[in-house]
């Protein structure tokens, strides 16, 4: 059992001595109390010590946990609430902590429909009750695609990760003609542009395949497991997005936005690499460090006419391409419309 839980049961189990009106507990007697409540609990000896039920009481009696309950040593032995009507289970929360709680079941109830969460909906309308936001509008929505393809696929997926499992997937991307079976090692869920990713270990490399480019999911019992102790902030620093090369080496990326769009940029970062390197009354120059992909150039393609790319060449061009074949677009659209 973990040791938070270990501390709960204490708790709660000092709490129902400290608040009984009819019974005297000296120190020995609340450890041996804590000692059966976890042998109830566990099934096998559990002997609490000395120290821990002292430093219990310590904790209870601070605003650590936000409980400063009156414990008072009586008759110079015996312990109890010097308040008889108190209780940790009591304890009172002001206007402040209502809001703080009902903003975090607004995000909560956001991600009820992943059936991942679905065991906690009874929680979160307990909650709601318990605050009383049941009737209240959501003040805080979070983008999501009610239509997305491949959130059927995440239930295994997530399973897979937390219980170290190796899948067959069976794959056709976009490219692809015809689909094909990749036996992989799960590693990360992640989401980008509304749009899910499974990030895993095949063939001595990691991928990213696309939940909605997923056709069949089955496991693998009798191949062992390979963790690659994935670290993502460390795996995605140097991209944005979820394509991540092995051999491209990041690049200084140096672009200028109009000054009439320059502010949006500046509060919301393309990523965290960026810095201002110049500043004028046509707009603002600016710097990343990143791998060149195919999510960097959409983000840019984006800005439209609002943003020019200075270096690198390489990147210059592929954009400047892909405008003007934008344009033929419409020219082509005008000539039919002619």
């Amino acid at each position: 059992m973990s040791s938070n839980k270990n501390a709960l049961i204490r708790y709660k189990t000092l709490d129902k001595c400290l608040k009984n009106k009819y019974k005297k507990y000296t120190l020995e007697d609340l450890i041996d109390e804590c000692s059966e409540a976890l042998f109830e609990f566990e099934g096998k000896e559990s002997f609490v010590s000395k120290r821990t039920v002292q430093l219990d009481l310590q904790n209870m009696r601070s605003e650590k946990f936000g409980y400063e309950a009156p414990i008072e040593v009586f008759e110079r032995k015996y312990y109890r609430y010097s308040d008889p009507e108190y209780s940790i289970h009591n304890i009172s929360v002001n206007e402040s902590d209502l809001k703080a709680m009902n903003n975090a079941v607004q995000i909560l109830k956001q991600f009820k429909d992943f059936s991942m969460f679905k065991e906690m909906n009874g929680v979160i309308q307990k909650l709601e009750d318990s605050i009383h936001s049941t009737n209240q509008k959501s003040i805080i929505h979070l983008d999501k695609n009610e239509k997305l393809k491949g959130l059927e696929h995440i239930d295994i997926l997530y399973e897979s990760i937390v219980n170290k499992k190796v899948l067959n997937i069976v794959y056709k991307s976009f490219k692809a003609r015809e689909s094909d079976s990749y036996i992989v090692h799960p590693q990360l869920l992640k989401e980008y542009n509304n749009r899910w990713f499974l990030i895993c270990w095949h063939k001595n490399k990691m991928y990213n395949l696309a939940l909605d480019r997923m056709e069949t999911i089955a496991l693998e019992d009798q191949l062992n497991y390979i963790d690659k102790d994935f670290d993502s902030d460390r795996y995605f620093g140097e991209v944005i997005g979820v394509t991540v090369s092995e051999t491209q080496r990041p690049q200084n990326v140096i672009f200028k936005i109009n000054s009439k769009h320059a502010p949006y940029v500046k509060t919301k970062p393309f990523h965290h690499s960026q810095e201002i390197i110049d500043e004028d009354e046509t707009g603002t120059t600016f710097k990343i460090c990143v791998q060149l992909n195919f999510e960097l150039e959409r983000m840019i393609l984006g800005l439209g006419e609002f943003i020019t790319v200075l270096k690198p060449d390489k990147l210059k061009k592929r954009i400047k391409k892909s405008l003007q074949e934008a344009c033929q677009n419409y020219d082509s659209e005008d000539s039919d419309n002619g």
